[in-house]
């Protein structure tokens, strides 16, 4: 449509997402449906480059305080707690291969390389740095440019994307569709829906997106309980 980029600008604008800020506070809010009907998580990410990220998931449904669960890492270790089952655990962050950034290899074959980590497979790991989402998923489908629309105030981009290509057998269907709102300032994903025929299956929408938010230093540490275990 006049007025709006084509694909190819729209995907370089979201691979670029996290170098246009030096901290974030990001909360989404997940909404799923299943067999045994709406589910609602809760996810919080604080980042500040580079290295620093700290994610919190949490599951207001269920019926205790202790429902949350806690990555974070400093560029160099991982720590996590889950106060569910209050169980700690401290490791290196992954060493990454060699040579799947360089710059001769075809756009299809090379991987993003993250200012700051998330959790691999995870809703802010696709909502901050969403190249490899459009590597990997949005690119195996239909896609095109749909319009504007306006997710928490913000104004953004809506991309949708016809049955991509996917490991899941549940929603390996010609019905499958994506819905993407990207944040026309900075690029991040600020909402993504997905549908099985008429029925919205998935929704998550950034209902906080705040760029260059003060973030303190003891926001990235862990409080563990004395009586937790530590698995490694």
């Amino acid at each position: 449509p006049p007025g709006l980029p084509d694909l190819a600008t729209l995907f370089t604008f979201m691979r670029d997402a996290e170098l246009r800020f030096a901290t974030l506070r990001l909360r989404i809010e997940e909404r799923t449906i299943g067999t045994t009907g709406p589910h609602l998580t809760v996810v919080e990410a604080l980042i500040r480059h580079p290295g620093f990220s700290r994610v919190t998931t949490s599951e207001p449904e269920l019926p205790t305080a202790a429902n949350y669960e806690t990555w974070m890492s400093d560029g160099a270790t991982v720590r996590t707690y889950s106060a569910i089952s209050k169980v700690a655990t401290e490791r290196r962050v992954r060493r990454r291969l060699v040579g799947l950034d360089e710059a001769a290899l075809p756009g299809r074959s090379r991987v993003y390389t993250p200012l700051t980590r998330l959790p691999m497979e995870s809703l802010p790991e696709a909502f901050v740095h969403p190249a490899g989402l459009c590597q990997n998923v949005l690119e195996t489908g239909t896609c095109r440019v749909a319009g504007w629309s306006t997710v928490g105030g913000r104004e953004g981009v809506v991309i949708e994307c016809d049955h991509p290509r996917t490991t899941e057998v549940t929603t390996d269907r010609a019905d499958y569709r994506i819905i993407l709102t990207v944040d026309s300032q900075t690029g991040l994903i600020s909402r993504l829906v997905e549908t099985v025929g008429d029925r919205v299956t998935r929704d998550a929408e950034a209902t906080t997106i705040l760029p260059d938010a003060p973030i303190p230093d003891s926001a990235f540490e862990i409080a563990i309980p004395p009586d937790a275990s530590h698995v490694y």
